[in-house]
Parts: structure tokens; sequence; C-alpha cells
């Protein structure tokens, strides 16, 4: 058995310049995947504040209707 070398680790065998690109962008999307529902729903609810706000502004204006 040959001992643990970082230096052919890293190599993969000849196969880095394919194997660490691919790590990478899995960790990418893994990363964006995690970030877009917090990023999403923080958009929804200032949309949903900024249209009760119109929406409490307009019924102030014209409080006879529904």
């Amino acid at each position: 058995m040959t001992p643990f070398s970082w230096d052919h680790f890293i190599a993969m065998g000849g196969y880095a310049a394919y194997v660490w690109p691919s790590f990478a962008l899995f960790f990418i999307v893994l990363i964006a995947d995690y970030v877009s529902p917090t990023l999403r729903r923080r958009r929804h609810l200032r949309e949903l504040r900024s249209r009760m706000a119109r929406q409490a502004v307009r019924q102030q204006r014209n409080p006879s209707a529904p």
C-alpha cells in the first residue's frame, strides 16, 4: 500500500481539471439553492407590506369603499 500524498490527491490522478471545477459548481449550486428561498421570501414580504400600505392609504382616502 502506498502512503497518502496530498499532491496525488489534489491532482486526482490527472483529472483535477475536471474534478475540482465540478466540485466548485456543485457547491455554488448548493449555496444558491439554500439562499434563494430566503431572498425570495424577503422580496415577497416586502411586496406584501407595500401592497398593504397602499391599500391602507386608499382606504383612508375613501372610507366608504370596501
